[in-house]
């Protein structure tokens, strides 16, 4: 499948299946990816301008929120040490931070600032290694692990941080749902060149499968995903109405998959053996 950066270039890439089946990568990847993020509207934080609109994300950020939070708090321990990798702007990061020893990292600069203006105990990182091996009770990667070209290498590195039967949380957006065959070549969480891979729940299955040292304990679902992935679908289609398309088919999306599984974004927790 061809699709077009329609966040930001409008160039044309190639959705292609990987050697793990289910598993797809952006083809090509650009050498200089770091000027695909360059522009404002792909900060990960947000201002508070006080508007309704903003009051409604501010809502459904923090129902997302405590909603991750739980997945943690019915894992493990309150004082656990958790780290977010990819924290951005650090939402997630301050939400835990009262429950967990919590460590957030992120490699970009304002980024990591403003997450570090957000925070009272947690520690913002620009690098993991310097974390203790066998120290971490979990880490979490909320829509992050799509954007990591050396996936392998990665995970490496997770699993010597973890301790025995530590936690890998990973959220990505799934291209077998509803609304990603509904949508097609426009479907927004493809977000090509960003995202460098995709992964079917087949995909992310047979993945961990190949890995001795990880193991699939759980798959749960982000159901909001569904109504903000088919709202920025509507808008790079041109559609009128694109807030009320986006209800409609974020909702269906949603309810196809209370049968098939397959919802807009999914959540993978790992066990490390």
């Amino acid at each position: 499948m061809k699709v077009k950066d329609h966040f930001l270039t409008q160039e044309e890439f190639e959705i292609i299946e990987t050697h793990t089946k289910g598993v797809y990568k952006t083809s090509p990847i650009p050498s200089d990816l770091s000027k695909y993020y360059e522009s404002e509207d792909y900060i990960s934080h947000h201002q508070d301008s006080g508007s309704i609109k903003e009051k409604l994300y501010k809502f459904l950020q923090s129902f997302n929120l405590n909603y991750k939070k739980n997945i943690l708090l019915d894992r493990i321990r309150k004082g656990s040490k958790v780290l977010d990798y990819g924290c951005g702007a650090g939402e997630f990061v301050k939400c835990i931070e009262n429950d967990f020893e919590t460590f957030g990292f992120e490699p970009d600069k304002d980024a990591r600032e403003a997450a570090q203006n957000k925070i009272t105990k947690a520690a913002i990182l620009d690098d993991i290694q310097t974390i203790d091996d066998e120290s971490l009770d979990a880490i979490t990667l909320w829509h992050v692990f799509e954007h990591i070209e050396n996936q392998d290498e990665m995970l490496e590195a997770f699993n010597k941080k973890l301790k025995q039967k530590g936690l890998l949380i990973i959220a990505v957006p799934n291209p077998t749902s509803y609304d990603a065959k509904h949508y097609k070549e426009y479907w927004a969480a493809y977000d090509v060149p960003r995202h460098v891979y995709h992964f079917s729940k087949s995909g992310m299955e047979n993945l961990i499968a190949k890995k001795p040292n990880w193991k699939m304990r759980k798959i749960k679902p982000l159901v909001l995903d569904s109504f903000y992935i088919s709202m920025l679908s509507e808008k790079y289609k041109k559609s009128s109405l694109f807030w009320l398309k986006a209800m409609v088919y974020g909702t269906i999306s949603n309810a196809k998959a209370l049968f098939s599984n397959e919802f807009s974004s999914l959540i993978y927790i790992i066990e490390k053996k």
